[in-house]
C-alpha cells in the first residue's frame, strides 16, 4: 500500500466525524483518563422551533464551547445566559477545571466577559476589520 495520497477531495460530514474520532482515539492513548463528550443544548419556543443553542464538548478536564447562538428576535431575553449557565453546571458536574471559547468583535465578547470569561488572546484583523477573541473561565 502506497503512502502517497492519490488525490485530496473535499470531505463529507460523515468523513469529518471519522477523522475527529480517529484523532480522539489517538489522543486517548496519550492522555490518561481522557474523555471526549459532546454537549448540545437547545431552547425552543412554544411552536417547538429552536430559538437558541449551544454546541460544546468536554475534552479531558475542560469544556470547549464551539457555538452559542440566539435567534435575533429572542436576544436580550436571557436565553444566552441560561444556556451558558447550564453549560457551566454540566462542566462543573463533569469536574472540568475551566471553559474556553472563541468569539469575534461583531459577536459577543462583552457578553462572555460579563459572566466571568477572561481574555486570553486576540487576533487583530481576523476577519478583516474585526478581532478574534479567545476567552477562558476558570471553574475551580
Amino acid at each position: 500500500m502506497s503512502k502517497t495520497p492519490k488525490m485530496i477531495l473535499k470531505g463529507t460530514c460523515e468523513e469529518a466525524n471519522y477523522v475527529r474520532n480517529k484523532l480522539i482515539e489517538f489522543n486517548s492513548r496519550h492522555v490518561p483518563n481522557g474523555i471526549y463528550e459532546e454537549i448540545i443544548l437547545c431552547s425552543r419556543n412554544d411552536n417547538g422551533e429552536i430559538i437558541a443553542g449551544l454546541n460544546s464538548a468536554i475534552c479531558w478536564n475542560w469544556m470547549e464551547i464551539d457555538i452559542l447562538w440566539v435567534d435575533e428576535f429572542y436576544r436580550g431575553q436571557g436565553f444566552g445566559q441560561r444556556l451558558l449557565e447550564e453549560a457551566e453546571q454540566i462542566a462543573r458536574a463533569k469536574e472540568c477545571a475551566f471553559i474556553k471559547l472563541n468569539t469575534f468583535s461583531f459577536q459577543a465578547p462583552e457578553f462572555y466577559k460579563k459572566y466571568g470569561y477572561k481574555e486570553m488572546a486576540v487576533i487583530e484583523d481576523a476577519p478583516r476589520g474585526s478581532r478574534h477573541y479567545y476567552l477562558k473561565k476558570d471553574l475551580i
